[in-house]
């Protein structure tokens, strides 16, 4: 299989592309999302008018003579009633946004997911399943956890930075030229900040998938690992990719952190300025006490929002490193579309044939050298030869996972490339020899693949199997659940019920990968009885080390570094004392 690296280096980035295709999920939900700004517009309005309010009580309690308590209470109970209401409509924007956040969530992943099923077999080959989970996971929920919040929160921001800025100019236009006087500084500073830090957050988005792929590949070897006693060096590989990922984090936050406290001090430094010139303003009688402090309440609220959005920026970095990782999944490409004028296999005969085919998985390395085949219906086709020979090649091939280089390869007479890649695989039933089980019930992991099939059709493909009695001794019998990846029953069980999967899937032609390969001895001999009967009638492929299995197999295919170098029978191959025969000797030695 071609070879795959663990991490990967992330392109550009294209912070503007990613946006706007975040904004199209938004957009799906315009009506919630436009009521939402309805409401965070009038939580604004509700903020704004406090500072008024506020400034009116300040000038009735410093006018001259005696204090007007009422009217200073009743602008004190418009300002609590203000801010009540601000805060009302704030809570509902934020709930409101959650639950679109969620759906958004929703959404992305069934692409994502849906986009998964549509991949060649070479993109899985190519990327490691933790990276791909973790794009399905953590990236997904950096993205929807960040349009629940940061949106709001910028919405809610230019809000409050538009009013307060126009309330400032009717209160006094010469006092906001003065506040204007470090908003470039800030706008410079941001942005520049935000230059410094897009790449890193891109990398930390990296590290963490690789971190996962490691973690992935690990948990499914745990065995393996404790078998070989190398749990320590294990622990040191991971504390290696570990401190890579937790370094990425670090670098990315450490400069990201800067940002808020920095803008914060810009702007601590322009209300200075407004209180300089605003007792020089008073002073001259330009401007009066209860003018001043509603002035000094909104700069307050104009500047306030600016720091809040330098720090969310850094957010909304992280965020779009992490939809573009999605977005790059989404745009990889699928698997090439039928021809316009592919058939549907149907009634397959289970005729196949190969015309000097030659592939490669990598342009330029071609692993596979002018094959040729001829697999009539009813044949058992048996393929043998040393790891790494080109024996598993021929079955992707086949099926279409990918397709060759040159040469062709036909089912009953229609070259496959004009056939429709669902009815060629539906031709097909496959018994791997890496197993998969899924988590439900031993009759649903059988039963996969046959729409409606009847428990007496299960029983008797179990029976077939030789794994009836054993499915019997559970407690629940067929009705038994299997954990994730069948963890509570053995390699062979697991290896059992996928053939009497492939069994009961009744078709022509049968691909079979060292189908037996988990089972012992004795129950091999069983399921091969029970497999040469089932098998009549029905082209068979079968890949086997075992070459005690193929014995009686019409044909026998030896490979040798992507070349064919003996086909015929077990006895004529024997015959000529060649590649099989010191094959088959080896092992009986």
């Amino acid at each position: 299989m071609p070879p795959g690296p663990r991490g990967r280096r992330e392109k550009p980035k294209d912070a503007k592309g990613t946006l706007l295709r975040i904004l199209k999920y938004i957009m799906d939900f315009r009506v919630v999302v436009f009521t939402l700004l309805l409401f965070t517009f009038a939580s604004n309005i509700g903020n704004l008018l406090g500072p008024t309010f506020a400034g009116k009580a300040i000038g009735a309690a410093s006018g001259a003579g005696q204090v007007d308590f009422d009217t200073v209470g009743h602008y004190a109970l418009c300002m609590l009633a203000a801010y009540l209401f601000s805060n009302l409509m704030s809570f509902l924007v934020s709930l409101g946004m959650m639950r679109v956040g969620r759906r958004i969530a929703n959404r992305m992943r069934r692409d994502v997911f849906s986009k998964l099923m549509t991949l060649p077999v070479s993109y899985f080959d190519r990327n490691q399943a933790g990276d791909i989970i973790s794009r399905v996971s953590y990236d997904v929920d950096v993205v929807t956890m960040s349009i629940s919040a940061d949106l709001v929160q910028i919405l809610t921001s230019i809000v409050t930075v538009v009013g307060s800025f126009v309330m400032m100019c009717i209160i006094s236009p010469q006092m906001t030229i003065c506040v204007f006087i470090t908003v470039p500084i800030s706008i410079y500073f941001t942005r520049w900040m935000g230059k410094r830090t897009r790449p890193l957050y891109s990398k930390r988005s990296a590290a963490y998938g690789e971190m996962n792929g490691y973690v992935e590949e690990m948990f499914s070897g745990q065995k393996t690992i404790l078998a070989y006693a190398y749990e320590d060096d294990v622990c040191q590989d991971f504390s290696a990719i570990n401190r890579k990922a937790a370094k990425a984090y670090r670098d990315a936050d450490t400069l990201g952190t800067r940002t808020g406290p920095t803008i914060n001090m810009i702007n601590n430094l322009g209300l200075s300025i407004v209180g300089i010139v605003g007792s020089v303003f008073y002073v001259l009688g330009m401007v009066g006490l209860e003018q001043i402090s509603s002035f000094v309440l909104y700069s307050r609220k104009f500047s306030g929002p600016i720091n809040e959005v330098a720090n969310i920026i850094n957010e909304l970095y992280s965020a779009l490193a992490a939809a573009e990782r999605i977005f790059t999944l989404l745009d990889e490409p699928e698997e090439t579309a039928d021809l316009p004028d592919a058939l549907a296999l149907q009634d397959a005969k289970g005729d196949v044939e190969a015309r000097h085919v030659a592939f490669g998985y990598v342009p330029g390395r071609i692993v596979l050298h002018d094959l040729s085949l001829h697999a009539k219906p009813g044949q058992t086709f048996a393929i043998v030869g040393h790891t790494g020979a080109g024996k598993t090649t021929i079955i992707n091939l086949l099926m279409r996972f990918y397709d060759v280089n040159s040469g062709e390869i036909f089912v009953d007479g229609h070259e496959i490339r004009h056939l429709t890649r669902d009815s060629l695989r539906r031709a097909y039933a496959m018994v791997l020899q890496d197993t998969w089980v899924f988590q439900g019930t031993i009759y649903e992991n059988i039963a996969y693949g046959k729409e409606g099939a009847s428990m007496e059709e299960v029983v008797a493909a179990a029976k077939a199997a030789r794994i009836h009695h054993y499915i019997m001794r559970l407690p629940q019998g067929y009705n038994t659940v299997i954990s994730e990846d069948g963890g509570n029953i053995s390699k062979g069980q697991k290896q059992l019920l996928t053939i009497a999967r492939a069994m009961l899937y009744n078709t022509q032609m049968l691909i079979l990968d060292e189908a037996t390969s988990n089972v012992d001895t004795n129950t091999e001999r069983e399921v091969q009885r029970a497999m040469q009967e089932l098998m009549k009638g029905k082209t068979c492929f079968v890949i086997a080390h075992r070459l005690s299995t193929i014995q009686h197999a019409d044909n026998i295919l030896v490979m040798d570094h992507g070349e064919v170098v003996e086909q015929g029978t077990h006895d004529e191959l024997m015959q000529k004392h060649g590649a099989y025969y010191r094959l088959y000797a080896a092992q009986f030695e």
